[in-house]
């Protein structure tokens, strides 16, 4: 059991790192590195997203695709795929829940968590981002930046000076030294019409809104604004991490740096991939009937194939076999990008039915106890005799932390 102080922050902050434009260098190696600007392409085309290369030529989003062109004649200029990014969320989102059940989406690409119960098996505040950050480059093939604080406004503020691909702690007690020698647009709530209002009173940094009384921050903004931003600039936010309970079914999935063509390795991942969904149906007492297998193929088509059991289970055994049945029918000789495999939960007031097979491990209190052991030292501290012969990169190693930063 990990000692944690009861002081550490707990409130997440996770924001995917130039999000469209990132999943779109990840699904063509050729123009990694390269300045990328999805949006419209039209004459009135605006910039959704801008990566980090592009960004240097002073390209931002809600630009106009023209002005963008206009700073960066060489850029690859892409039209959005919505259904893609929408994928590369959903990966995402269902890793943070695996971390724990208070996950607040804002947006595809960002998303408050609340980590207090999961501190006593994986660690502070920093040990849960690192995790979380690793998993996601890992899994999905994208970069996170995530911020850690006491309440959620500042997390979100201390996920911004992290990026890009980084990692920021505000520890208590320093709350108010950081917050006020920033200046006040980043304040939740502060646009360019309140920013120039303020500016006006003489007010540019968030310490120097705090220095006024609440009544004249109520009388220059209007009571609702005015006292909002007043508590933000003295870190006053307790708004709870509300999650989203409309959860329908878990998938975890894994994307090649390689096309996979072996067919033994890939029964491999889909073995693991199993592994993480059951532990998610028992760690939420819940069941499924359906198994979903995707593929992406080495040409970017998704396959998607489903497969209904004769009863409900949460035996990783079991999702894995009907994912496997499932692979068999899929012809993948062209190669595969990504994998992945999905349970929908099932509604029912049986709840899980003991299986009558006698071809698989007995359900009890093994599967429990390995969800334990990967709880306290990550996923890849259990795998299969088969599967760390198939693929030694998966046997477990010492881990590591990452660089990060931490404010004092």
């Amino acid at each position: 059991m990990t000692t944690v102080s009861k002081d550490s922050p707990s409130i997440l902050h996770v924001d995917l790192d130039a999000f469209f434009a990132s999943v779109e260098q990840r699904e063509n190696p050729e123009i990694r590195g390269l300045p990328v600007v999805v949006g419209g392409l039209g004459g009135r085309g605006v910039v959704a997203a801008a990566s980090y290369e592009a960004r240097k030529f002073g390209i931002r989003s809600a630009m106009s695709m023209a002005q963008a062109k206009q700073a960066c004649p060489t850029a690859i200029f892409l039209a959005p795929r919505f259904d893609l990014y929408s994928e590369a969320s959903h990966a995402v989102m269902e890793i943070l829940g695996g971390f724990t059940p208070l996950v607040e989406p804002l947006s595809m690409d960002e998303a408050f968590l609340d980590v207090s119960g999961a501190r006593r098996t994986l660690g502070d505040g920093l040990e849960i981002g690192q995790l979380l950050r690793a998993r996601i480059t890992a899994t999905v093939g994208l970069t996170a930046s995530v911020g850690i604080a006491t309440s959620k406004s500042l997390a979100k503020i201390a996920s911004e000076d992290a990026k890009p691909d980084g990692i920021l702690v505000i520890e208590p007690g320093h709350e108010i030294e950081y917050l006020h020698a920033l200046g006040v647009e980043r304040l939740w709530g502060v646009g360019p019409v309140t920013r120039e209002q303020l500016t006006k009173l003489g007010i540019i940094t968030i310490g120097d809104l705090a220095s006024r009384s609440l009544d004249e921050t109520i009388s220059a903004l209007g009571p609702s604004q005015g006292n909002h931003l007043y508590r933000l600039a003295w870190n006053q936010d307790d708004r709870e991490v509300v999650p989203n309970n409309s959860q329908k079914s878990i998938s975890h999935e894994e994307t090649f740096s390689v096309d996979i063509s072996d067919r033994k390795l890939l029964e491999g991942k889909v073995r693991r991939l199993s592994d993480r969904v059951g532990e998610r149906l028992r760690s939420q007492e819940a069941a499924t009937r359906t198994i979903t297998l995707k593929i992406r193929s080495h040409d970017f088509r998704t396959i998607t194939r489903s497969r209904t059991l004769d009863q409900t289970t949460d035996r990783s055994f079991e999702i894995a076999q009907a994912a496997q049945r499932l692979l068999k029918t899929v012809d993948i000789g062209g190669g595969v990008r990504l994998i992945g495999v999905g349970a929908q939960i099932a509604v029912s007031d049986q709840g899980i039915q003991e299986s009558l097979a006698f071809d698989g491990p007995p359900r009890g209190h093994l599967e429990v106890t390995l969800d334990a052991v990967r709880d306290r030292f990550g996923p890849g501290a259990v795998v299969s005799a088969r599967d760390a012969v198939d693929s030694p990169d998966q046997a477990p190693k010492k881990r590591t932390k990452g660089g990060s930063k931490k404010t004092r």
